[in-house]
């Protein structure tokens, strides 16, 4: 099925696995921001879904030099302060929990940036003068995570908060690495050379729980949305070395026929107790659960790893869910239930 190239375009409609293809050029989009005199004791980033992951990839690289919380939610911290930058970051614009969450931190003084496709965020910003990333249009807005993480390191480059001084321009420099790596994954590629497609089946009909190191739990996370939305599947994320104080035992009764598929994201620089961890657990659960399929990322630095597993997880959900007969881009059910709730619940009289 997935070396049917027909099949593919008819049922990949929007053309998801093209937008994850071309991933790799949104490290190159530039934003007009004004440079910024100010220095925040703290950050928070509002966000949702798949807008909030480029917050969690950014805190593992460059990292902040600053305390840097992500609130995915209503409500705000209650240390926000006018010595506070408060990030509010949707591509539609529109998100609810996030437009909440701005308004209490414009009450508390936060000095406001904004990044948005367009709704009433832009608005928002433009009419009060904040500084604005402003994303462009974009055929499937899912696969902007890069495209997020450029804005981030856009606005907060001139705040001395990042940890890594050029990482604007060192995240530039790792396109042609990315094209690289997408080229094997490609939908043309037959099943037998390509990863991709050959995970897609791996994880047909099964429940996904995917682990990580602190390393790459962002990189893991987005992997879960991907399944999620891509698929219409069923994941999970955890992570090491959490998964060895409680969930390690979780999996120690009932059959190994549990239906699911367990992906292990090894990294080498994550720390040799957490590999250690991997290995163990591994050899201690074995007819316990479910093999682990052991995914280790490519590239010699954090970053690489980081891009190259975010865009491969990528593949994969498209995969799975041409596998599972669904195109992957539409969300219908998440439509019905933002529709849901602007109408007024009905009390029964």
């Amino acid at each position: 099925m997935l070396d049917d190239l027909k099949y593919i375009h008819e049922r990949d409609a929007q053309d998801a696995l093209g937008a994850a293809e071309s991933q790799c050029e949104q490290l190159l989009q530039t934003f007009e921001l004004s440079e910024l005199d100010f220095t925040p004791e703290n950050i928070v980033f509002g966000a949702m879904g798949g807008s909030a992951v480029a917050a969690h990839i950014s805190q593992a690289w460059p990292g902040y030099t600053v305390p840097f919380e992500i609130v995915r939610g209503y409500d705000i911290p209650a240390y926000v302060s006018d010595k506070t930058i408060f990030i509010a970051a949707s591509f539609s614009g529109n998100t609810e929990e996030t437009l909440s969450a701005l308004s209490q931190a414009e009450t508390k003084g936060a000095r406001i940036m904004v990044i948005a496709g367009g709704g009433k965020l832009v608005d928002i910003a433009r009419t009060n003068n904040y500084p604005l990333a402003l994303l462009p249009k974009m055929p499937v807005s899912r696969s902007t995570t890069l495209l997020n993480l450029k804005a981030i390191l856009s606005l907060l480059a001139h705040a001395n908060v990042l940890a890594v001084k050029d990482s604007v321009a060192q995240l530039e420099s790792h396109v042609d690495f990315l094209r690289t790596s997408t080229a094997i994954w490609r939908p043309d590629i037959a099943t037998k050379d390509n990863p991709a497609k050959h995970l897609a089946q791996e994880l047909m009909g099964r429940s996904v729980v995917v682990y990580s190191g602190p390393k790459l739990a962002s990189a893991a996370y987005r992997w879960k949305i991907s399944i999620n939305e891509n698929a219409k599947q069923v994941a999970w994320v955890g992570q090491i070395p959490e998964f060895s104080h409680n969930e390690f035992s979780g999996w120690s009764r009932q059959p190994v026929e549990k239906p699911y598929a367990v992906i292990d994201l090894r990294s080498n620089l994550e720390h040799p107790q957490v590999q250690k961890r991997f290995e163990l657990s591994e050899r201690l659960l074995s007819g316990m659960r479910p093999a682990p399929i052991v995914v280790r990322p490519e590239g010699d630095t954090l970053l690489e790893q980081l891009l190259w597993t975010v865009v491969y997880g990528d593949f994969v959900g498209i995969y799975l869910g041409l596998l599972n007969g669904v195109n992957p881009t539409p969300l219908e059910l998440v439509d019905k239930l933002k529709d849901a709730l602007t109408t007024p619940i009905k009390e029964n009289v």
